[in-house]
């Protein structure tokens, strides 16, 4: 069942062992996805501020493939810091609710406050980050989650954004993303 930002956000904040719980759950549908959820859980372990970005080593973050109402196209940013087509998402910033998180984000970027999000993660993905001004190169640990918009939704690009665009699967192969995306693309529109 689908929850929307208004119902998520009554619910207290929850801390690193309901991520866990969360992370543990996911059934891997491959061996990719079995070492992605096995990778997390050992961050986590071995990591009491795994929630935060003050963890420099890497930390925990959350997003969404944010689907049209008609279920045929997703959602993607062009992001400033990586200039490139991503899903929306990012840190949770010390919530272990990783779904509240991913739609918080979601909302945030997209500026459409009506999506909901299903609860239950479709994917996992460990990539580095590169350094930058004031951090060091470091994990994100990502628990990714399907979003749906409803009908009629118009997104406004936020500051994180170069721009916002609705894509069906087939047009990904003229934009510069990555494999993830296009992964993200598969399990929540098929092809």
């Amino acid at each position: 069942m689908a929850t929307d930002l208004e119902a998520l956000s009554a619910l207290p904040q929850r801390g690193l062992d309901h991520a866990r719980s969360i992370v543990s759950a996911f059934e891997p549908y491959d061996a990719d996805q079995a070492a992605q959820r096995d990778q997390i859980l050992a961050f986590i372990d071995g990591h009491e501020d795994a929630l935060h970005r003050s963890c420099l080593e890497g930390h925990l973050t959350a997003s969404g493939l944010v689907i049209d109402a008609e279920g045929r196209r997703g959602l993607l940013t062009h992001h400033k810091k990586l200039d490139r087509w991503l899903q929306l998402g990012g840190h949770v910033d010390g919530d272990g609710d990783l779904a509240r998180s991913a739609l918080r984000e979601c909302v945030e970027e997209s500026g459409i406050d009506a999506l909901t999000v299903e609860p239950v993660p479709i994917d996992l993905d460990c990539h580095r980050i590169p350094a930058r001004k004031d951090e060091p190169e470091h994990w994100h640990l990502d628990v990714r989650f399907r979003v749906q918009a409803p009908a009629g939704a118009r997104e406004v690009v936020s500051d994180e954004s170069h721009a916002l665009g609705w894509f069906t699967p087939s047009e990904l192969a003229d934009l510069d993303t990555d494999d993830s995306v296009r992964r993200l693309f598969r399990l929540t529109l098929g092809s």
